[in-house]
């Protein structure tokens, strides 16, 4: 018999899984590896991501966990920054290298870069990276010394690393730490002793998909694509993994909707009870992205544009019951909220709660000012 549930349930067992509702007592490495990484494009809200899901959490906890490798910080999903978790993250960048984006004629015509140019770069940048970090300068400075390569020096100087990006899903680098307000990179395996290497892919498929449905089910083949990499896969691949997790997979049924779960999942879900909490959280939190902003039980549309913005914005957003009511900005001590129309009326009791404990969260004492829109 498939299980039935509302959109409220379900969105109550998310936030639970995401540490959000209660709010959990893990270190940064656990949170990270629950949320299958943490997107860090902006440090701070990275770090915020992940203290907002802890109530043991103290400043810098993040930063020491890169510095002694429970973390790693590299381009992963759709391309992105991400705090990863050595292991767990090792299974994500395998998905991401098997869709071979640098093989499209596309990628060889805009950067000149035939097949044989790539074979050449990874060997450069593995033994350019074996005596220790190299800042973006330096790296480049070897790429560019082999000929054939030196013109890439002005598109490898970008901050975007399009053409580091398939090297880093490899395995061959990751972010190591700043050298005053320079990026560095290393060998993932110098900057952490857990790093396993990048697996086989369709070993890593069902692990990596089986850890997404842990904090973002139930959901579909569908979100997980867009979550790894808005269509640089081919259906068929995804098909694949998903049936490798065999009699672990378990559709249920969410208001008419067919979704998936893992079966170990089934009955705590089925317990699951809607809430009312409300949760601020940072620009670019795992809760929005994890099955995207287009996903309308999670983000209305009416409210989208709202939410994901101009040049790939992710706006912090408050949270009602697993569904974004609205956005937030902090103002000197004072945190403005935009609450959305569609959302009934501002709980202020609660509101005003959410930002004590986000003042507690960064120093600083808070004071709400919610502007209805």
């Amino acid at each position: 018999m498939v299980l039935k549930v509302g959109w409220g349930q379900a969105l109550a067992w998310r936030r639970n899984r995401q540490l959000l509702d209660p709010i959990g007592r893990l270190p940064p490495e656990a949170v990270v590896r629950r949320l299958c990484g943490v997107q860090a494009q902006v440090a701070s809200s990275a770090d915020l991501a992940v203290r907002v899901r802890t109530k043991a959490g103290r400043p810098g906890e993040v930063s020491t966990a890169l510095a002694d490798g429970r973390l790693i910080k590299t381009w992963a999903m759709r391309g992105t920054l991400h705090l990863l978790t050595p292991v767990e993250g090792a299974d994500f960048l395998s998905l991401l290298a098997s869709g071979r984006t640098w093989e499209r004629p596309s990628w060889q015509r805009a950067f000149g870069m035939p097949l044989e140019a790539w074979a050449r770069l990874r060997p450069i940048v593995r033994d350019a990276l074996e005596a220790g970090p190299l800042t973006r300068e330096e790296l480049v400075a070897a790429i560019v010394a082999e000929p054939g390569l030196e013109h890439l020096g002005e598109e490898l100087m970008r901050g975007w690393g399009t053409l580091l990006k398939p090297l880093a899903w490899q395995g061959d680098l990751c972010f190591g730490p700043a050298r005053g307000n320079r990026v560095t990179f290393m060998r993932p395996e110098a900057a952490s002793p857990d790093w396993p290497g990048v697996p086989d892919p369709d070993h890593s498929g069902p692990r990596a998909i089986a850890a997404y449905l842990a904090a973002y089910g139930p959901s579909t083949i569908e979100n997980f694509h867009g979550f790894l990499a808005r269509g640089w896969m081919g259906a068929r691949q995804l098909r694949g993994w998903f049936a490798g997790l065999g009699n672990r997979l378990v559709g249920v049924e969410v208001e008419g909707e067919r979704r998936f779960v893992l079966a170990e999942d089934v009955d705590d879900l089925a317990r699951a009870r809607p809430t009312k909490a409300v949760r601020l959280l940072g620009a670019f939190d795992q809760y929005v992205l994890g099955p995207g902003t287009d996903d309308v039980h999670v983000v209305a549309a009416p409210s989208r544009r709202l939410v994901s913005k101009q040049s790939g914005w992710i706006a912090p957003v408050v949270v009602l019951g697993g569904v974004v009511a609205g956005t937030w900005e902090l103002a000197g001590d004072v945190v403005q909220v935009a609450w959305f129309g569609e959302s009934g009326a501002p709980p202020g009791a609660a509101l005003a709660e959410e930002v004590a404990r986000l003042g507690s969260i960064i120093g600083r004492s808070l004071e709400p000012a919610v502007t209805p829109i």
